[in-house]
């Protein structure tokens, strides 16, 4: 019993860590996803005033991920641009990444949630809350890019580095600067200075159909400086989609002689494309 629990952590574990410091390209779907438009927020109205950095995204744009470890089912994750919001007089994208699995008895629900500024694309904020059976933990990283710190919860600042960029946003960033196959490209803007640096490096282009459809896309492998999935000595591939949006839709890793895969199943696209 006490081995499936453990089990049933590390999966959620993993899960969210394939979801964060990912890397998605150019790509165009073959066969379109299920597209389903949202609303337009009056946040998406006012924000269109200030200069924004080209994006991928729009607000409301939302992706389903199916996980599966090794041959078990591993739940869902969710990715979703909420809204903008205003960070100490700042205009920036709330996004939000979702867990939900487990097993009887034991059920993950992470929620992990950054916050964008709309003009650098660098962090502001990063929040974390963890609920895994009877473990829980809610974290917040106020992340300061003009004076290069960041705060953990009330603790002491410590030194970050400029651009921050934490696990959600650094996970839009890419998405808005492209990795072609063939490219190699190391970022030093992970907001805590020991991870940097993130390497990623196009491998091929390929056409693969997940949940949400068949896409043509660009394969990646992230690098970052971790023993998680995306460490140094690992093998993580992400596939991701060739076309505007550059959207995640596959993802492969072998962590601890097991392998993780997250599936794309829907594709909800925001209602207005902020540029």
């Amino acid at each position: 019993m006490f081995r499936a629990l453990r089990f049933s952590t590390r999966i959620a574990t993993l899960v969210a860590a394939a979801l964060f410091i990912e890397v998605p390209l150019y790509a165009q779907p073959v066969t379109p996803a299920p597209v389903v438009a949202a609303p337009v927020a009056a946040s998406v109205v006012a924000a269109s005033a200030t200069t924004m950095a080209p994006v991928p995204y729009a607000v409301g744009e939302e992706l389903v991920f199916r996980a599966t470890f090794g041959v078990l089912p591993a739940g869902s994750a969710r990715m979703r641009v909420e809204g903008i919001e205003t960070v100490r007089g700042r205009a920036a994208y709330h996004v939000v990444f979702a867990v939900d699995g487990g097993i009887p008895f034991f059920r993950v629900h992470d929620r992990y949630e950054s916050w964008i500024d709309v003009q650098t694309l660098s962090s502001l904020r990063h929040k974390q809350v963890i609920s895994e059976g009877r473990y829980h933990r809610n974290t917040t990283y106020e992340i300061f890019p003009e004076r290069s710190e960041y705060q953990k919860n009330d603790e002491a600042p410590q030194p970050s580095v400029s651009d921050p960029l934490d696990d959600g946003s650094f996970i839009y960033a890419v998405r808005a600067a492209g990795i072609r196959a063939g490219e190699t490209r190391r970022d030093d803007r992970y907001f805590q200075p020991d991870r940097n640096p993130v390497v990623l490096t196009g491998l091929r282009e390929d056409t693969v159909t997940v949940g949400a459809g068949t896409f043509a896309t660009t394969v990646v492998r992230p690098s970052i400086k971790t023993s998680g999935i995306f460490s140094e000595n690992g093998d993580a591939q992400v596939w991701f989609s060739n076309d505007g949006q550059r959207i995640p839709v596959l993802v492969k890793t072998r962590f601890a002689k097991f392998s993780l895969t997250l599936n794309l199943q829907s594709v909800t696209s925001g209602s207005v494309a902020l540029r």
